[in-house]
């Protein structure tokens, strides 16, 4: 991911803060905001290695107990205006109890997809610059299950914000950024990632270098990113397959969330 350091930067659910560290300690960007879910105790309970006291002492501000879903945590923003919001590798935490998990009445597909679209949406409305490139970036694994929330097509569905495109993450461009498991003191094996785009406006930023992938053609499933089919029988033999129609009630249960959300 090719980050602007002319950018005003904001991190949004950087458990152990090492990636806002990164940005802050290489990339030097024009301004740096980081925030993280947990509780400053929490934080410092849950990790034993991490970056709060480095931001801190560098006087970049670090704002905890915010929660990307809800707009009370944006407001705290108190109007500080961003040209790039970033969320790196989100992931809803797990649920207490399988009683919990039953309560809600959403599917961890969807709950997940759910977080990012509120992400995008809070993003534009609370903190981005209407002068600047207004860009929302998520950052995701290229594996199950975060490849099957797909992200390029259906977050931004209704929205006035539109997909630009995406990049590989390249984690050797942030040395002291650690990829932890979400609520656990642990990092994890370095995943290949993708960096995705969005925005209301084009991209303008020339040094911004966003790409397409093969997989969003007509030549293929763009949900299941299977393909190209060469044959009409290959095509029927894929959505007959059992990998498609798991695919296909992912996206009957995130529409649902919508039509749900809209009325």
């Amino acid at each position: 991911m090719k980050l602007n350091s002319q950018w005003r930067i904001l991190t949004v659910g950087d458990g152990d803060l090492s990636f806002s560290y990164s940005i802050h300690k290489h990339l030097k960007p024009k301004s740096l905001v980081a925030s993280i879910y947990d509780s400053e105790s929490a934080l410092r309970e849950k990790y034993q290695d991490h970056a709060l006291d480095k931001l801190l002492g560098s006087d970049v501000p670090v704002l905890t107990e915010f929660d990307a879903t809800i707009a009370h945590s944006w407001q705290r923003l108190k109007g500080q205006q961003f040209d790039a919001v970033i969320f790196q590798f989100p992931l809803i935490p797990a649920f207490a109890s399988h009683d919990e998990f039953k309560q809600n009445q959403l599917s961890i597909n969807t709950l997940n997809r759910r977080l990012l679209r509120y992400f995008l949406v809070h993003s534009q409305l609370y903190a981005l610059d209407k002068q600047g490139p207004m860009l929302s970036i998520i950052t995701s694994k290229d594996v199950k299950p975060y490849c099957e929330w797909n992200l390029e097509q259906t977050l931004n569905q209704g929205l006035d914000i539109n997909y630009l495109g995406q990049m590989d993450f390249k984690i050797d461009q942030f040395p002291d950024y650690k990829i932890r498991n979400v609520d656990r003191d642990k990092h994890v094996k370095d995943t290949r990632g993708v960096s995705y785009f969005w925005s209301p406006k084009a991209n303008t930023d020339q040094t911004l270098i966003l790409g397409l992938p093969d997989y969003l053609s007509d030549s293929h499933c763009s949900m299941c990113r299977a393909g190209p089919f060469l044959t009409e029988q290959d095509k029927k033999a894929h959505y007959s397959s059992k990998k498609h129609k798991q695919m296909s009630a992912h996206e009957k249960s995130w529409q649902a969330f919508l039509s749900a959300e809209q009325d």
